[in-house]
């Protein structure tokens, strides 16, 4: 079994404050891109990633709509319960609607947040039960991902542990690319 940690950052760390942002449809296309390789090497049964607004949910809805083409499962984990109750209505509903769409969602701890050691224990959790992760993630410009970009660096020490990385360097490419593939005619 081929089991992908997806994470990267949060979307005010993109600055990407609406649905609508045009920044989210070429980081949807360059991990699609990404995962259709890992896929059609046969290399890719389920992907995993977290529930946090940003590129966990966008790869979320990536592998949801790749499941039309492709036999992989998509899992959402959360470190802790009632994980959005402090979001707006609007992104508690775009996480419900994730939840009912994977193949499965859980908590890594079944109680509300009581200390940072639940982000710990979800991160451990999350290298024990995958086989590689990816992260859009450029160390130029850490953010939040550099927790996990450090834990799974530390990590590959002792095991074996592949780590890709969509920097924006890559999300330029992607853009490029993207731009000349959706490029309309006007003649």
């Amino acid at each position: 079994m081929h089991r992908l940690w997806i994470s990267g950052y949060r979307s005010y760390e993109l600055n990407v404050f609406g649905d609508k942002d045009p920044k989210i449809a070429v980081i949807k296309y360059a991990l699609k891109n990404y995962l259709v390789n890992l896929l059609e090497e046969g290399q890719l049964d389920w992907i995993i990633t977290g529930a946090n607004l940003g590129v966990e949910q966008w790869s979320a809805e990536v592998g949801i709509e790749l499941r039309n083409q492709y036999p992989v499962h998509v899992s959402i984990l959360t470190p802790y319960a009632n994980f959005a109750d402090r979001w707006n209505e609007s992104n508690q509903g775009k996480l419900y609607n994730l939840k009912e769409s994977v193949d499965f969602f859980a908590s890594t701890s079944n109680s509300s947040y009581q200390s940072p050691d639940q982000l710990r224990n979800y991160q451990a959790f999350l290298l024990s039960h995958t086989d590689r992760a990816m992260l859009v993630y450029d160390s130029e410009h850490p953010g939040k991902p550099k927790f996990d970009y450090k834990l799974i660096r530390k990590y590959q020490e002792t095991k074996d542990y592949p780590l890709d990385l969509i920097d924006f360097y890559d999300l330029q490419d992607a853009a490029e690319e993207y731009q000349e593939n959706h490029r309309r005619d006007d003649f």
